[in-house]
């Protein structure tokens, strides 16, 4: 068995988590995050490219960027129910915008990506989405 082989087979990717800072605005406080599976990132993918009439493709980041942070954020949970109602609002992607700010869901999103084994800039997922 080749050394890369019993690399792989002691490391597996399934629950791959980290904890990261993406703001001095939480000072020491960090985010738990989980590595995206490959069929999970291309079904966010999927979900967040729509095709207009014109057969233009059209990635829509935002939707992206908010899907990956629900979905992959062990702590804080931007799907707790009771936090959800605290703060007045009705579903995860509004509790999520009311609690962080622009740069600091691009961040975190970012840093998903980069756990996923994705060291690649939005713009270039833009692109693969496009193709």
């Amino acid at each position: 068995m080749s050394t890369l082989q019993e690399f792989l087979n002691a490391n597996p990717v399934d629950n791959l988590t980290d904890e990261v800072a993406i703001s001095p605005r939480f000072g020491s406080l960090k985010f738990k995050i989980k590595a995206m599976t490959n069929r999970e990132f291309d079904d966010i993918r999927k979900r967040a490219t729509r095709i207009s009439k014109g057969r233009k493709v059209e990635f829509d980041a935002q939707a992206f960027n908010t899907t990956v942070i629900i979905n992959h954020t062990l702590q804080p949970d931007f799907k707790d129910a009771e936090s959800i109602k605290k703060l007045g609002c009705t579903t995860s992607e509004e509790y999520l915008n009311r609690v962080l700010l622009s740069g600091e869901i691009a961040s975190l999103a970012a840093e998903i990506q980069k756990l996923s084994g994705f060291d690649v800039e939005m713009e270039d997922l833009v692109e693969e989405a496009k193709n």
